[in-house]
């Protein structure tokens, strides 16, 4: 118990890094810097903060290899209860990695069209609209991702709910942020205006959920005793 005591907190590190490097990179720099529709502003945001664009696509990188060492960390504490539902969750955090490690590609070519010369030339007057396309790129994609973001949380609460070594609580409002996560999604998509309107709450119990699950982990870790849920 007390090994899985050290996995379970090693998972809360990684988670927490997670959140700091995910919330610098896409919380912080990519909304500073794209404002939709206006390729002017957008241009001039990348090219005033070029060495935050750049700290932003590391932090993002950094978040997308510590998200693959939690999902595997987890693998570690939780296969015994399900190792099909287990490894499906692993899945989707390389499908989510994936596609985020891409978007920060669109990011540093973004920066690399507004501000070095070989591209101006080239693009001439165009340069502000392929900046602009390539951070619709990222910004459009950053949601795409969030499919596998909020996916992955239902194997985990099935996991932690099962496990017995979680709050059942726990368990059910992360599967309650995949739901969250999905109807964000799909309204930022099919109903924009809407998706704007109810995105400040219905993020919420997705976001209870995750900061729930990383302070469980390194506060606590996993209770002493595993009581598995029938």
């Amino acid at each position: 118990m007390q090994s899985n005591k050290k996995t379970a907190r090693i998972a809360g590190v990684l988670y927490l890094l997670v959140g700091i490097f995910g919330g610098f990179a896409e919380g912080y720099v990519e909304p500073k810097m794209y404002v939709v529709g206006n390729a002017a502003v957008t241009a001039g945001n990348v090219i005033a903060n070029a060495g935050l664009v750049r700290m932003g696509v590391v932090a993002d990188l950094l978040d997308q290899t510590f998200f693959v060492f939690l999902a595997l960390t987890l693998y570690t504490l939780l296969n015994h209860v399900n190792k099909s539902v287990a490894r499906a969750m692993v899945v989707l955090v390389i499908l989510a990695v994936g596609v985020s490690s891409l978007n920060a590609v669109f990011e540093f070519e973004g920066l690399r069209v507004a501000t070095e010369s070989g591209f101006t030339a080239a693009f001439g007057s165009s340069t502000n609209g392929v900046v602009l396309m390539l951070l619709d790129a990222q910004h459009y994609g950053l949601l795409v991702a969030q499919i596998f973001f909020g996916l992955w949380l239902a194997p985990l609460g099935y996991l932690a709910y099962r496990s017995g070594w979680f709050p059942k609580a726990l368990g059910v409002i992360l599967i309650v942020g995949t739901v969250c996560y999905l109807v964000d999604l799909l309204a930022a998509f099919a109903l924009p205006a809407f998706g704007q309107t109810i995105h400040g709450f219905i993020t919420i119990p997705s976001a209870i959920a995750e900061i729930w699950m990383v302070f469980y982990l390194l506060i606590v870790g996993v209770r002493t005793e595993r009581v598995l849920v029938p």
